[in-house]
């Protein structure tokens, strides 16, 4: 009897500014190419704990930077466990999952802004949190990013600045380095033609 294949859960972190989502289209052509099936998804999810978390961080509803984070997990752990629409449920049936943001951006932004090792805890220690099958940081310093979010729109939001940028990709790096002994993590160099990023990208992947 034929063994049931695995999905593989792939997920994209980055700035702003660095091809997340052309990344992530480029990939799915790939792995489709090559006979698997994929699902893409993000975070904050669209379930409601991801539609409560769009609302807090649009500010509609004030929420402590604590608050913050635990509505992280909570949406996280839903999307792990949704019987059908999960990402355990389609792992298990043998589809590929790229995911734009996962635990990484949560410890870079909130495990910044307030207690690292708790953030860490919650979300490492949880059971119903997947650890990725490959994290794939897309590294662009903060003049790149700007550089690209200008070239691509008419205005820059009041956040995308170098200082704000700067202090992001710092903690980025930061957890990225703290998890290299436990996660599987390829950093790569997004300030390339898209094709160039997309031939390491789906190196990595054919690697797992």
């Amino acid at each position: 009897m034929k063994e049931k294949k695995q999905g593989r859960l792939i997920v994209l972190e980055g700035i702003d500014g660095a091809g997340k989502t052309t990344q992530a289209s480029l990939l799915e052509a790939h792995l489709r190419q090559k006979g698997r099936e994929v699902f893409r998804t993000a975070e904050p999810t669209p379930f409601p704990s991801g539609v409560a978390l769009r609302e807090a961080l649009g500010g509609k509803v004030k929420k402590s930077e604590c608050e913050m984070a635990t509505m992280f997990v909570l949406d996280r752990i839903a999307h792990n466990i949704h019987p059908t629409e999960g990402l355990c449920a389609i792992l298990d049936a043998g589809v590929d999952i790229i995911c734009d943001r996962y635990y990484y951006s949560t410890l870079a932004y909130q495990g910044q802004s307030t207690d690292y090792a708790w953030v860490k805890s919650m979300n490492l220690s949880c059971p119903e949190i997947r650890k990725p099958d490959l994290c794939i940081y897309l590294d662009l310093t903060p003049a790149q990013s700007l550089e690209r979010i200008r070239a691509g729109r008419d205005s820059v939001e009041i956040y995308e600045n170098e200082e704000t940028l700067t202090r992001v990709r710092n903690a980025f790096l930061s957890v990225l380095d703290d998890l290299s002994a436990t996660d599987r993590i390829v950093r790569i160099d997004a300030y390339r033609t898209p094709e160039e990023i997309a031939k390491d990208i789906a190196d990595a992947v054919d690697s797992l």
